[in-house]
């Protein structure tokens, strides 16, 4: 009687290959063997002659236990196989709670294996480099609504998320109901891998993303992956990084203030009003709300029609080379990674010596000034205007003069005095692309932001901002 004990044996996703030494070695061991019988060719050839094999058929987890302690309670070796890992939806906890609820002094070893979702990885590339978790959307024993929140939990906190028992002949919906919570927190670009019968014979490898991924395709022997923000296709793989690559490089600080920006974008985007507008107003007003944590911007942010469109091609096409501000603080807020991708140089003539003279020659503000010799350096950059309503007023007059022929205007002056006034002049100007923010409101660090919208405009759909914070 004292030699009497339980293996709990994972025996993996099903391939031969999949079994570790040390499960086979329990095999070996064991007078008795105790499983659903599909899963004995995977262990037959390690058996004792002498060994009996018990199948309780499919379903049968209780029967099975039952079984287990009944054998070992006549002294003998008994081992328990369980597909994939046994501690994960396996038999090891229901032979460890048999065990208490009996009482019973039986030895218990619990054998791991490859799990489905390891397997299911491994097919995939690299998909759960980083923190994750695992989700059963079966409800038999667990009520909905407790998975609901497990799903939802998943999602907000950025895990690499495993769904088994995604579906079956009962339950067809609620896969489509765990696609539309991810949907509200990741990218639709996020990738989606999805393994059919992992390690079998009539195994099936699929990646897309969250968006374009059909539940339709997933059965009950599924495992379904779903990638984090920091998660990407590459060579047809699925790549989760942990950040070891990246760890003392730039870009590893740049991707944690990335990752921080597009959770922030996302949160603002469900909280507007009108989330449904088109992307060339959208993706500024995103940035300025992100800028200034201002809802009203949704009210006070004008974006002409084609404004951001038009101007992101002037730049990407070598057509646009020159940005002027009104104040240093506004051209140190454009992100230098940017001008130096698309080859832009940024100008405030601000302290030009030459401004400095003529604003006292002149009696007029050094702001004005520096505008007036902008104009005649660049009269067709890109203006932009976070703090002087003077500089603004001085460019329409120029304009009006046919002396300035600007690119673009981003007028986000500040203030009390002319402020308004110096936003609606600008407005008749209707063949210049414009993004105005009205009324008193405004500030150079809003109007380097609207800037910066422009700049990564080609990140808007995939609603990634922050490429070069």
């Amino acid at each position: 009687m004292d030699h009497a004990k339980i293996f709990v044996a994972g025996i993996g996703p099903g391939s031969a290959e999949d079994v570790t030494p040390a499960v086979l070695e329990a095999v070996r061991q064991s007078d008795v063997i105790i499983g659903y019988k599909y899963y004995f060719q995977f262990v037959e050839p390690y058996v004792s002659p002498h060994a009996e094999c018990v199948d309780t058929g499919m379903k049968k987890e209780r029967e099975r236990a039952e079984e287990a302690f009944e054998r070992a309670g006549q002294g003998k070796t008994v081992c328990v196989v369980s597909s994939g890992d046994a501690g994960i939806y396996g038999m090891a906890p229901l032979i460890w709670e048999m065990k208490r609820e009996r009482g019973s002094d039986v030895e218990i070893e619990v054998l791991p294996g490859i799990s489905a979702f390891q397997k299911a990885a491994s097919l995939l590339g690299a998909p759960i480099g980083h923190d994750l978790c695992i989700i059963s959307l079966s409800d038999l024993m667990t009520p909905w609504e407790k998975i609901e929140r497990r799903i939802r939990a998943a999602a907000v906190a950025d895990f690499v998320t495993a769904v088994y028992n995604p579906k079956s002949h009962g339950r067809y919906w609620q896969l489509y109901r765990l696609q539309e919570i991810f949907l509200q927190h990741r990218d639709p670009a996020t990738p989606v891998g999805f393994v059919r019968q992992a390690g079998r014979e009539d195994q099936q490898v699929t990646l897309t993303t969250l968006g374009a991924f059909d539940p339709e395709q997933v059965d009950m022997f599924t495992v379904v992956i779903i990638g984090n923000s920091q998660s990407y296709s590459f060579e047809g793989k699925f790549i989760t990084p942990r950040g070891y690559y990246r760890e003392g490089r730039d870009e590893g600080a740049k991707g944690v203030g990335q990752e921080i920006m597009i959770e922030s974008f996302r949160t603002i985007e469900k909280e507007l009003r009108h989330p449904d507008i088109p992307l060339g107003r959208k993706w500024p007003l995103l940035h300025a709300i992100h800028t200034t944590a201002d809802f009203d911007m949704e009210n006070i942010l004008l974006v002409d029609d084609g404004a951001v469109e038009t101007l992101y091609a002037g730049f990407a096409e070598g057509r646009i080379k020159t940005i002027v501000t009104d104040v240093t603080m506004a051209a140190a807020g454009i992100r230098k990674g940017a001008l130096q991708r698309l080859g832009v140089e940024v100008k405030c003539y601000l302290n030009d010596p030459r401004v400095i003279e003529m604003a006292s020659q002149q009696g007029i503000t050094r702001t004005q000034a520096g505008i007036r010799l902008a104009v005649e350096e660049h009269p067709d950059a890109l203006y932009v205007f976070g703090n002087a309503p003077t500089a603004l007023m001085e460019l329409c007059a120029l304009i009006r003069q046919g002396k300035a022929r600007p690119a673009g205007i981003v007028a986000a002056p500040v203030g009390f005095v002319h402020v308004r006034e110096s936003k609606h002049m600008v407005k008749p100007f209707r063949e210049i692309p414009k993004l105005i923010v009205e009324g008193r409101k405004g500030g150079s660090n809003l109007a380097a932001t609207l800037v910066n919208s422009i700049l990564c405009f080609n990140d808007a759909e995939a609603l990634k901002p922050g490429r070069d914070v």
